[in-house]
């Protein structure tokens, strides 16, 4: 007998972990991007951004002319670009086409092609939807530990209000992966070269990064890539990169982006 209902009670368990599954509330894209919104909106309230008209226009020039170089519906997105007077080595891109500059970077990324470098980056986490990829991992992640807690609650009457609020926070503000760095660095030095920044500053960027960040966990203990794994991995780019930054050159792309 008390096998038995050991048993029903693992069966009641996996059964509603069933309907848990099927129950999540996956997103897309745009409704990320409204997450998105409200979580943009809060640092622009609650932290102080730049003043500075020089340092706001060169960071302009360079986010407009890495936007002019992606592919619909992300060329045409009304991107909302904010300077935080912070001195974190920082720069983010969100869903729905928000990006931000911590004035700390620019001790790091110390001219316009390796500034065009980071902002290339970060769009890329946008166009590959890394964001949402991570939102919706954090959902399963989050209703698969609801479900092995309470067998299942949600599928059985409860509120996924807090499990969305929660793998919101996860997709909009935790590091991205290994893989989704090393994508994003891919992808972000084809926008900043074909927008006309000369990707070998790519390299130096890093270099400058891995100076800042002495002490960082080594790679196998950290989501991001090594400072010199993603600095091999840049250089593997460049052939082609250079090729594209020629062409975009040749073309008239030269940003007159002033420091």
């Amino acid at each position: 007998m008390t096998r038995w209902n050991g048993t029903r009670f693992i069966c009641i368990g996996l059964m509603s972990a069933a309907l848990v599954a099927c129950s999540i509330p996956f997103k897309g894209e745009r409704e990320v991007a409204v997450e998105s919104e409200a979580e943009f909106q809060k640092m622009k309230n609650t932290m102080p951004v730049s003043g500075d008209v020089r340092i706001r226009s060169y960071v302009y020039c360079i986010a407009d002319a890495i936007i002019a170089e992606l592919d619909e519906p992300y060329r045409s997105l009304d991107w909302d670009i904010e300077i935080f007077d912070n001195e974190a080595v920082n720069a983010f891109a969100m869903p729905g086409g928000k990006i931000g500059v911590f004035t700390g970077i620019l001790k790091v990324a110390e001219n316009p092609d390796q500034l065009g470098a980071v902002i290339g980056h970060e769009v890329a986490h946008v166009t590959e939807q890394h964001a949402v990829e991570r939102y919706n991992q954090a959902m399963t992640t989050q209703v698969g530990a609801s479900t092995v807690g309470i067998f299942g609650s949600i599928a059985l009457g409860g509120d996924v209000t807090g499990l969305t609020q929660m793998a919101a926070e996860v997709a909009l503000t935790l590091p991205y992966g290994r893989g989704q760095e090393s994508e994003a660095d891919t992808v972000g030095l084809v926008y900043s070269a074909n927008a006309g920044f000369d990707p070998r500053q790519s390299v130096i960027l890093w270099k400058n990064m891995a100076e800042a960040n002495k002490g960082a966990p080594p790679e196998f203990l950290s989501t991001h890539p090594s400072s010199d794994t993603r600095i091999q991995d840049l250089i593997a780019e460049l052939p082609t990169a250079l090729t594209d930054y020629n062409n975009a050159r040749a073309a008239g792309k030269i940003p007159k982006c002033a420091p």
